[in-house]
């Protein structure tokens, strides 16, 4: 992987507003969602935020594996990462992703009780640009 790929895709995930979340239902099928994109660690580590009521959050308690994609539409690009996301109720990731203006959605604020969020952590990841896909782990990006 070139310098030149490991920047896009770190704009493109810098840039992006919306990561599109993908959980598996009941079934056994594909279910998505887009979701703010508010906060990250590092690329394969990602926090988004929902109600612990959500049909989505019974999913992800029910069967941990996910895919979180970030695309830029005009040019094409696209960054994919598989993994899993855990449901965290504890107060420090709660806090750490309210924004004002949850209030409106968790009137009781950061001690809503159905205020949640997911910390996903990505075990591979494809990014896709300009007719080239590029498969890689954690490792091979940070060494690259």
């Amino acid at each position: 992987m070139t310098e030149q790929i490991k920047n896009e895709i770190n704009l493109l995930v810098e840039n992006a507003k919306v990561a599109y979340v993908s959980s598996v239902d009941g079934n056994g099928y594909p279910s998505i969602k887009a979701m703010l994109s508010l906060q990250y660690d590092d690329l394969f580590t990602h926090y988004f935020s929902t109600n612990l009521s959500s049909r989505r959050t019974q999913q992800f308690l029910q069967n941990s594996k996910a895919c979180v994609y970030f695309c830029d539409e005009n040019q094409f690009m696209g960054l994919m990462l598989v993994g899993d996301i855990q449901v965290m109720t504890d107060r420090e990731h709660k806090t750490m992703l309210w924004r004002e203006g949850f209030e409106i959605y968790y009137p009781e604020g950061i001690d809503t009780k159905d205020y949640c969020v997911y910390k996903f952590t990505a075990h591979k990841a494809n990014y896709y640009h300009g007719l080239a896909n590029y498969d890689f782990i954690k490792e091979d990006f940070e060494n690259a």
